[in-house]
């Protein structure tokens, strides 16, 4: 904060003496004076004080009327007073049995004022200092914050910052603490220097270290410029790179900071000893636990003799065998890798000895960074409560667990010592994510159709977990409006359990030629069977209405599919359901590995007017080869078929394309009647679609939030009833399509999470069709978080 130093210059009688010289800093209690005299004390008068009540200065003081006191009581109680921080002076005299003190108290700061602070902002320098206004003056705690801020502007790269405290007195005992600061010029660093490095070249190291040189290209950089504590920071970067690369040996011999003689920046001169490059040698497992098997733990151990050696995979190698442990049972484990190096060979031998360590119990779980969420909706996701013993496999669960919720950006769960040393605090730290969206939708098709969605869902409801859902889509096909709630622990059980109503209309009278309308509710409910498995079951009634205009079915001249014709009227569905799903994925919301599968079935017939049974199958499998590229292998496959007479309604088919099928229109793929000029779908009893995806990378920076995937599906649909196949004389209709025929296509994904929300494009080019597809080349869509 700039103040006009005219201000200054008129209020110089107020101003104190600087904190720099010698006399302010010299502790009060130098400046006491107290009496040599003993004897006993009558009576005691407190003399100089203005806001301090007597009786609280008479509390603070260790001489009570009738005490003998002498020069080291006297002393005593000088000490007792100063350490108050109350006052800046104290003298005590003892006279004719009248013990007087004669107090100067310390002032009431009014107001804290920086001036000179063009680097570094005002917000940050108020939270580095521990003065406050309303607070006490005291010399010892402005020094203090001098050095803090001196310190400040050292690591922001200005070592010779100097900070200089002035008062200025008001009345009533108040003064305004000013802060005059000169930041000095930024101590920048002109090279960075590198000796001893034969295997890497000095332009591969200074991207290893932190400090960089300064230069236009680096200008809003916080690291060009010098400071020591980053130097060291520095030299743990290089031997971490050297060790992940075979160099066993590697070591900083030295780092130094030399100041240019014109005094403009710095020349870092880092001398190194690189060693031979070292590969792994023996690598073997010892246990006393007779319930591990030392060869299942030798054979999860990733590493190879002859592997190039590497301080990280010894870090994931020790992770790993904790982690099978704890699966195992063992509650507390200490994996300790024991090293041999060979250096004739030229290799280092790893033992890996794992051993029951001392059983440690959890004391406290706190969450804390949970802004809205309750606490209790993370803490019974938590796979350990207060007094269970230590478990490292449970803890990973727990954070996979709470990751899964969704409500969270990180999540993160570390161990905290506590004083006694079989004892520890599980701290929970999350980082809220926006649960709320406001989405928006749109589709684009080669044949011109748009579809556009609106909705409102907030996935943690009050900060409870509850999922609530409203949705209303406007389109030339379509128009949809559905509620959903979701309670993720009905009753207090681990059930799930919600509810949905909705009320479905789609306009297909340009490409199917009939008009629907559906409105109902589902009841549905899920619990896990085991860690990674899970089950729901489902309840739908529903009203569906199939409407086509009469003119289209006249049997003498029809101008629509018979089968659709077939389908006019209105009937209601009673169906009950259950899914089963098996989910080894390792992150469930980006994962890199694993594989799930999932089956559902719902039978139509309880009640209502049509019968079929419906079943559906799908899977997935993920292969990270790096963090940039990620490989997915997922598919789908479908079968209904009608019960007691009935034969499958269109509304109950499945349609594919779209979403489900890029390079598709929505019901682009399956069976169609291409009698009339619409070219209507008809639906599909049977389907099964694949799609591989690889994410590559963009090279862009990751704070652009764009990332990107090479895709192909491939797949087909189709299996009509016969009688939805048949003309007017009752023959099967040779212009009624119906081939279970490969298709296939491949294309672009652009996912970019832009300030507006997460958007996405995909580009498609189909492979393979069969004449009578639908086809399209983009699709886009964006949603808006709060």
């Amino acid at each position: 904060m700039q103040r006009p130093r005219a201000r200054r210059a008129a209020l110089a009688s107020g101003l104190a003496l600087m904190m720099g010289s010698t006399a302010l800093i010299t502790p009060a209690i130098a400046l006491a004076q107290a009496s040599a005299q003993e004897g006993a004390v009558q009576r005691i008068i407190v003399v100089g004080n203005e806001r301090i009540e007597q009786s609280t200065i008479l509390s603070y003081l260790p001489i009570q009327p009738g005490d003998t006191i002498g020069p080291a009581k006297i002393d005593l109680a000088l000490k007792a007073l100063f350490r108050t921080d109350l006052f800046s002076d104290v003298k005590i005299a003892l006279a004719n049995g009248d013990l007087t003190i004669t107090v100067v108290e310390n002032p009431i700061i009014n107001k804290v004022v920086f001036e000179g602070n063009a680097g570094l902002k005002e917000d940050k320098l108020r939270d580095e200092v521990t003065v406050r206004p309303r607070g006490i003056f005291t010399k010892s705690k402005v020094q203090t914050d001098v050095q803090r801020i001196i310190e400040l502007y050292r690591r922001s790269g200005r070592i010779s910052a100097m900070v200089s405290p002035k008062i200025v007195e008001l009345p009533q005992k108040r003064v305004d603490l000013i802060f005059e600061i000169n930041e000095g010029p930024k101590s920048g660093v002109l090279r960075v220097n590198f000796l001893g490095n034969k295997e890497f070249s000095d332009n591969d190291l200074r991207d290893v270290v932190v400090t960089e040189q300064t230069s236009l290209l680096k200008f809003f950089s916080n690291n060009a410029n010098y400071d020591p504590d980053r130097l060291e920071y520095d030299k743990e970067q290089l031997r971490k790179h050297y060790r992940n690369r075979g160099f066993y040996d590697f070591r900083v011999v030295s780092a130094v900071a030399e100041l240019a003689p014109d005094k403009n920046g710095f020349v870092i001169t880092f001398t190194v000893d690189e060693g031979p490059q070292y590969k792994f040698g023996k690598v073997d497992v010892e246990t006393q636990l007779k319930k591990l098997d030392k060869d299942l733990l030798r054979a999860l151990v990733p590493i190879r003799a002859g592997d190039i050696y590497e301080d990280e995979r010894i870090e994931n190698a020790t992770d790993t065998l904790t982690f099978a442990a704890g699966a195992a049972g063992f509650a507390s484990v200490d994996v300790r890798p024991r090293y041999t190096p060979n250096r004739e060979t030229k290799t280092v031998d790893v033992t890996f000895e794992v051993n029951e360590g001392p059983r440690v119990y959890v004391e406290r779980i706190d969450i804390v960074g949970n802004t809205q969420t309750l606490d209790y909706v993370i803490r019974r996701e938590m796979n350990l409560v207060e007094g269970d013993a230590y478990n490292r496999a449970l803890v990973d669960r727990s954070k996979n667990s709470i990751r899964a919720l969704g409500f969270f950006k990180d999540v993160d769960i570390k161990e905290i010592p506590t004083a006694q040393p079989d004892r520890t605090t599980l701290q929970v730290k999350v980082e809220e994510q926006p649960t709320g969206e406001l989405s928006f939708s749109a589709g684009y098709s080669s044949v011109d159709q748009l579809v556009l969605d609106l909705g409102v869902t907030q996935r943690n409801f009050r900060g409870r977990g509850q999922d609530v859902r409203a949705r209303v889509s406007v389109g030339s096909l379509r128009q949809q409006v559905d509620l959903s709630f979701t309670e993720p622990r009905f009753l207090g059980r681990n059930l799930r359990a919600g509810i949905d109503i909705y009320s479905y209309k789609y306009d297909f009278s340009d490409y199917s030629a009939y008009k629907s309308e559906s409105y109902g509710m589902n009841l549905r409910a899920g619990f896990p069977l085991t860690l990674n498995s899970s089950m729901s079951t489902r309840y739908v009634l529903r009203s569906d209405t199939v409407d086509i205009d009469d003119s289209y079915c006249d049997p003498t001249q029809p101008l629509v599919s018979l089968s659709l014709c077939a389908q006019r009227g209105s009937y209601v569905t009673s169906l009950i359901g259950y899914g089963l799903r098996l989910d080894r994925r390792n992150d469930p919301i980006r994962p890199t590995r694993g594989f799930y599968t999932a089956i559902n079935q719902d039978l139509a017939g309880l009640g209502g007017d049509v019968n079929y049974l419906k079943t559906e199958v799908e899977g997935g499998w993920y292969h990270g080869f790096n963090k940039d590229f990620v490989l997915q292998v997922t598919g789908q496959a479908g079968y209904v078929s009608g019960w007691n007479g009935d034969t499958v309604r269109i509304n109950d088919r499945f349609y594919k394309g779209g979403n489900s099928f890029r390079g598709f229109e929505t019901a682009g793929i399956g069976p169609r009647d291409t009698n009339f000029n619409r070219s209507d779908a008809l639906g599909a009893k049977a389907y099964a679609v694949g799609s591989l995806e690889l994410s590559i990378p963009t090279f862009l920076p990751e704070q652009y939030g764009i990332k990107a995937a090479l895709f192909t599906d491939f797949g087909t649909a189709g299996l009509l009833d016969d009688k939805d196949k048949l003309n007017a004389s009752g023959t099967i209709d040779p212009l009624i399509y119906d081939d279970l025929a490969l298709r296939a296509s491949a294309g672009l994904s652009v996912f970019w999470r832009s300030p507006m929300g997460p958007i996405r494009f995909d580009f498609s080019q189909v492979l393979a069709k069969e004449a009578y597809d639908k086809t399209e080349t983009f699709r886009f869509s964006t949603s808006t978080k709060f």
